[in-house]
């Protein structure tokens, strides 16, 4: 496997507070645990209306927001933590990925777009690759790890 240089290493953010906001519980509390373990200070909420209400207390440097939640729109999120802090980097993360939703979350202020299953190393390389880099070309797909991420077991 080849290193990508365009990653950063979370040490050297001073501020590595990260907000998962998803309302399927056990992927946001896999996710969460993972990316503890990888040096993020991690904080969740399961809706639009709590994550607003993290972001405006929190002010999170990262964050992981689903498109559709339970009360509304992801985007939603994304836009208050843009009027709070534009260099947050933020990570859209769906389900339901579409051309359209992409470029209104890229619009919004996403640094990147991704479609689930994602697994902590998908989603740690979408927020710490460097902005001013071209991404990195997609790895070809695994259809026995595809099969395996419906249960979402790789976020552990």
């Amino acid at each position: 496997m080849t290193k990508i240089e365009n990653i950063k290493n979370i040490n050297e953010f001073e501020d590595k507070s990260l907000l998962i906001v998803d309302d399927d519980n056990p992927f946001r509390e896999r996710l969460a645990r993972a990316m503890e373990k990888k040096g993020f200070k991690v904080s969740q909420a399961e809706g639009v209306k709590k994550g607003i209400n993290c972001v405006k207390s929190e002010n999170p440097a990262f964050a992981v927001v689903d498109l559709r939640l339970g009360d509304g729109n992801g985007l939603e999120v994304v836009k208050e933590i843009q009027n709070s802090n534009s260099k947050s980097r933020v990570v859209m993360l769906t389900g339901y990925g579409n051309i359209p939703t992409a470029v209104a979350a890229i619009k919004q202020g996403a640094i990147d777009y991704l479609a689930k299953p994602a697994d902590a190393d998908d989603v740690e390389r979408a927020l710490l690759a460097d902005p001013n880099q071209k991404a990195a070309p997609p790895r070809k797909p695994d259809v026995s790890r595809q099969s395996k991420m419906g249960t979402y077991s790789s976020c552990v």
